[in-house]
């Protein structure tokens, strides 16, 4: 807030006016001074912040996927953040690569290009130590992978990159898979090294192990659709109201869902031991009679009546009736 001038100095200085001392074009010509604002041109912004914004809240929801993901697999407490998401070139990115390294080269289609998937070594090796029953302890020294390594990270790799479809289906569907594993950057050039790349650093903490994991996105890869990575645009495109059109594509996957169904030709009551005397051959007398019909349970909701039978040489149970929830 600029300072009140007091009654003696306005007198001051409409008397400086008024004999010449200051000039008011002068004045008009520091107030309209141009702000000039430096640029990197070999270091180019090539995405805006709103676009960064949307990439942390796209990886704010894998984040939480692979939370829960590793959590069950790996059986002991996992916890997945967003750290930064900053743009740099694939040259500083290449650099800060630790050796050896777990690469995972990602086709990001359908996008056309690849992005990174990179572990730390810490993190990798603890991840290999759970998957084989260890505690996890930190290694005491990093040392190079082995094949079976390698192939027991490929597995775990490959169902991360999956998590990737949901919290991108706001924007495009992802069918992304992994190419290859490479264990040295050198062997990791995706792009030209002055390129820009996004690059969302994730912290992984399992158990007493802390590390990173990195997911390098060159603006090459999906410089199509940077018009729909806006915050404003994502969030409509997420809260938009469903359409015909997609009522019906949930009524044709509701239809291709499997639902356990069992047929329950009758019950009964025996001992313990007469159980353990059963032999092939033995007649069970159950509570129902030969003419009466078998219960049919969809999940665990008595949907129907039916007949058992043959088809085609193989048991088979012929519905007769139609259970109403009025008559159950």
């Amino acid at each position: 807030m600029s300072d009140v001038l007091s009654q003696s100095e306005i007198d001051a200085l409409l008397q400086a006016l008024s004999t010449g001392e200051v000039n008011v074009q002068e004045m008009k010509e520091d107030t309209h001074e141009k702000k000039v604002k430096k640029y990197d041109f070999r270091r180019p912004d090539k995405f805006a912040k709103d676009q960064l914004r949307t990439l942390q809240v796209i990886h704010e929801n894998f984040s939480r996927l692979l939370n829960t993901y590793l959590s069950g697999y790996l059986r002991c407490l996992v916890q997945v953040d967003v750290f930064t998401v900053e743009q740099l070139t694939y040259y500083e990115f290449s650099n800060s690569i630790s050796n050896p390294a777990v690469l995972g080269i990602v086709d990001f289609s359908p996008l056309s290009g690849q992005i990174i998937l990179d572990i730390t070594p810490d993190i990798a090796f603890t991840l290999i130590d759970r998957i084989l029953g260890g505690s996890g302890k930190p290694m005491e020294e990093t040392r190079n992978f082995t094949e079976i390594e390698i192939t027991l990270l490929k597995t775990v790799i490959k169902q991360m990159i999956r998590l990737f479809k949901e919290p991108w289906e706001n924007v495009l569907d992802l069918e992304p898979k992994l190419e290859k594993i490479e264990t040295n950057s050198q062997f990791a050039q995706i792009i030209s090294p002055n390129e820009t790349i996004a690059l969302i650093t994730l912290n992984v903490k399992i158990g007493e192990v802390e590390g990173m994991l990195n997911i390098c996105i060159p603006h090459l890869v999906i410089e199509p659709i940077l018009s729909q990575l806006s915050t404003k645009y994502w969030f409509n495109s997420s809260s938009k109201e469903s359409t015909p059109d997609d009522q019906k594509i949930i009524e044709s996957r509701i239809h291709k869902a499997y639902v356990p169904i069992r047929a329950i030709i009758g019950k009964t009551h025996i001992t313990i031991s007469e159980f353990l005397d059963l032999q092939v051959g033995d007649v069970i007398q159950l509570d129902t009679t030969i003419n009466e019909d078998i219960k049919i349970y969809v999940g665990n909701e008595l949907k129907y009546r039916g007949k058992p039978g043959m088809k085609k040489k193989k048991l088979a149970v012929q519905i007769v009736g139609v259970e109403r929830k009025e008559e159950i």
